[in-house]
C-alpha cells in the first residue's frame, strides 16, 4: 500500500511493520510534524541562545516573568486511572522479554523507554511499538534462545507510561517533504494512535514520560502537540497524561511553570538525578571551579545542590496536586556475589528511604529483584494510603543559590573516577551501537544518562586543567588515551571489537567542541 503524499519511509519493512506503520499512522505523524516541528527546532536553537548566555558569565535563576504563575494557587488534574499509586515503578526498553518482565514485576507503573534505555535503531522503534500493543492486547509472549519462555500473568499488570525521545532526536528513516521528523513525535504519535483507543477501553489511558525538556515553553509545545492529537483522534481533551523529568539544570528552576503549562495534562514530576548531573555538568562546563564536580560516584542525592533540587521538587508537585517521583536505583543483583548484594541493597533501601521520607510519592528501579524493597519502604511509610499528596512541604524554601551551590559538593577528582568514566563510557558505546540501550556495568544499569555523565565528565576535568587528588597527574588528552587503551585491554574480546565506540568516546569526551548529546553523533553511525 503506497504512503500518503509527502511521506517516505527509508526503513525496511520487516514483518508485521505494516501493521504500525499504516497509511492513517502515517498521515497523522505528518499532521504532527507539519503542525510542531518549526516550533520544535526553534526552541532548541533558544537552548544554544541560552547555553552562549551561560558561557559568557549569566546564571540560572527563577523567571520574573512568570511570578504570578509561583505565587498564585491553583492545581494539575486529579490522577489518572492506573496513576494514583505509584509507589514502585520499572524503568526498561520496549523489547518483548523486558515489556513481560517489567509488566509482571509487581510495580505499579512500567516506564516504557525509547529514550535513555532504548537504542533508536529502525528495528527497536516500530518492533516496541508492536510489543506495547501486543502487550495491551495481551498476546505478547517471547522465547529466548536457551528456550525458556516467557508470557504475561492473567493478574495485575504495571501501568504502561511511554518515554519518547527528547525533543532534540529526530527519525531518519521515516520523512515528511522531504524532511527528518522528530523523534519525539514519531515515538509518542505512533502509541498513541495505535494504543490509546486501547488502554482507555481497558481503564487506563495513553500516559507518558517527558524527557531532557529545559523550559516550560517546551512543556506548551507537548500540550499543543497533546491537545492536536487528542482533537484529530476524537479522544476526550485531557485524557493523555504527563510526567516531567526534571533532569536538565534549567528546568530545575521553572517546575511551577512546567506543571503549570501541562496542567490538565499534568500527572507529575520525576527527580532524573542522573541526567540533572550531566546537565549541570554540560551547562556549566567552563566556569571553573565553581561547578567542577567530582568522581560521579560521590555525587548523591544528600550533597548540598542535589537536596536541595529534590526538596525543591516534592514541594513544587505536592502544592500542585502533582504526584512527586524518585530517582533511579540503578544497582543491578548479582546471584553469583552475595557480598556485594547485601552492600548494594543496603544502599537502595537507605536511598528509598530517604525519598519516602521526604515525600515521594514512588520511586524508580532498573531491575525486578529491586521491586520489593522499594515496595517494602513505601508500605511503610504510605500504608494503605496510594500517596502522600497531602504533605505539602510548606517549611521547605530553596534559593536559586542553593540550587546553584555546585561548589560545596565533597569528594575527590581522582585516577579511579577517570578510569572508570573512560571505561563506562568505552563500554556502554560498544553496546548502545550494536542496538542495546541499557547495559550492566559493574553491577550498575547503565544507561544514556550515565554515559554522558562519564563523557561530560571527562571532558569537563581535561578543559579546566584538573590535578587527580591521588596521583597529581593532569589529565590531558594522552592520558584519556593511555587510560583507554589499558581499561579496552581488560575488557573481554580483542580490542578492535571497541574500535568505533572508543573513536566516538573520544569526540565527545575529549574534543573541543562539546557535543550536546553523545547519542546525536551515534545516532548517525547507526544504520
Amino acid at each position: 500500500m503506497a504512503n500518503p503524499a509527502g511521506i517516505e519511509v527509508t526503513g525496511p519493512m520487516h514483518p508485521r511493520y505494516d501493521e504500525i506503520l499504516t497509511p492513517e499512522a502515517l498521515s497523522f505523524l505528518a499532521d504532527l510534524h507539519r503542525a510542531f516541528d518549526a516550533r520544535r527546532r526553534e526552541l532548541l536553537d533558544r537552548r544554544k541562545r541560552r547555553e552562549a548566555e551561560l558561557a559568557s558569565g549569566a546564571l540560572f535563576d527563577f523567571l520574573p516573568e512568570t511570578r504570578e504563575i509561583r505565587e498564585s494557587d491553583w492545581r494539575v488534574a486529579d490522577p489518572a486511572p492506573g496513576l494514583v499509586d505509584r509507589r514502585v515503578e520499572i524503568t526498561g526498553p520496549t523489547d518483548a522479554k523486558m515489556t513481560i518482565n517489567a509488566l509482571n514485576s509487581g510495580a505499579k507503573v512500567w516506564l516504557a523507554d525509547h529514550e535513555d534505555a532504548n537504542t533508536p535503531l529502525w528495528e527497536n522503534v516500530i518492533a516496541g511499538q508492536l510489543n506495547l500493543r501486543d502487550a495491551i492486547d495481551r498476546k505478547l509472549d517471547f522465547t529466548s534462545p536457551d528456550g525458556k519462555q516467557y508470557a504475561l500473568h492473567d493478574g495485575e499488570l504495571a501501568t504502561i507510561v511511554v518515554r519518547p525521545r527528547g525533543w532534540h532526536l529526530t527519525e531518519k528513516h521515516i520523512l515528511v517533504d522531504g524532511e527528518r521528523t522528530s523523534g519525539s513525535l514519531v515515538d509518542f504519535g505512533l502509541y498513541f494512535f495505535h494504543c490509546a483507543r486501547r488502554q482507555l477501553d481497558r481503564g487506563a489511558g495513553p500516559y507518558f514520560y517527558l524527557p531532557k525538556m529545559e523550559s516550560h515553553l517546551e512543556a506548551r509545545l507537548w500540550n499543543d502537540v497533546f491537545l492536536l492529537a487528542q482533537e484529530r483522534l476524537g479522544i476526550p481533551r485531557g485524557t493523555i497524561r504527563a510526567t516531567v523529568l526534571i533532569e536538565t539544570f534549567p528546568a530545575a528552576f521553572e517546575m511551577d511553570e512546567i506543571l503549570y503549562e501541562l496542567r490538565e495534562h499534568s500527572a507529575g514530576l520525576n527527580a532524573g538525578r542522573w541526567d540533572y548531573m550531566f546537565s549541570v555538568i554540560k551547562k556549566f562546563r567552563t566556569r571553573g571551579a565553581d561547578f567542577l564536580l567530582p568522581d560521579r560516584n560521590s555525587v548523591t542525592l544528600t550533597v548540598p545542590f542535589m537536596r536541595a533540587y529534590t526538596e525543591l521538587l516534592v514541594r513544587t508537585c505536592h502544592r500542585r496536586g502533582a504526584h512527586a517521583i524518585g530517582g533511579m536505583a540503578a544497582f543491578i543483583p548479582s546471584r553469583r556475589d552475595p557480598q556485594v548484594n547485601e552492600t548494594a541493597l543496603a544502599k537502595v533501601r537507605d536511598d528509598k528511604t530517604r525519598e519516602a521520607g521526604d515525600g515521594f510519592d514512588g520511586s524508580w528501579v532498573a531491575h525486578p529483584d529491586l521491586v520489593p524493597i522499594c515496595r517494602e519502604v513505601f508500605d511503610r511509610v504510605l500504608g494503605d494510603r496510594p500517596n502522600q499528596l497531602d504533605r505539602t512541604r510548606d517549611e521547605v524554601r530553596v534559593t536559586a543559590a542553593e540550587l546553584l551551590d555546585v561548589r560545596s559538593t565533597p569528594g575527590q577528582h581522582t585516577e579511579a573516577g577517570l578510569r572508570n568514566a573512560v571505561s563506562v563510557g568505552v563500554q556502554y558505546l560498544a553496546t548502545w551501537l550494536r542496538g542495546s540501550g541499557a547495559v550492566a556495568i559493574y553491577n550498575l544499569m547503565e544507561d544514556a544518562a550515565t554515559a554522558e555523565i562519564s563523557r561530560s565528565q571527562v571532558w569537563q576535568w581535561l578543559h579546566n586543567d584538573v590535578s587527580l587528588d591521588d596521583t597529581g597527574e593532569r589529565v590531558t588528552r594522552e592520558l584519556v588515551e593511555r587510560i583507554a587503551d589499558e581499561e579496552i585491554g581488560k575488557l573481554p574480546g580483542a580490542p578492535g571489537d571497541y574500535a568505533e565506540a572508543r573513536a566516538l568516546f573520544m569526540e565527545v569526551a575529549v574534543a573541543d567542541d562539546f557535543a550536546d548529546f553523545l547519542t546525536v553523533p551515534a545516532y548517525e553511525r547507526m544504520p
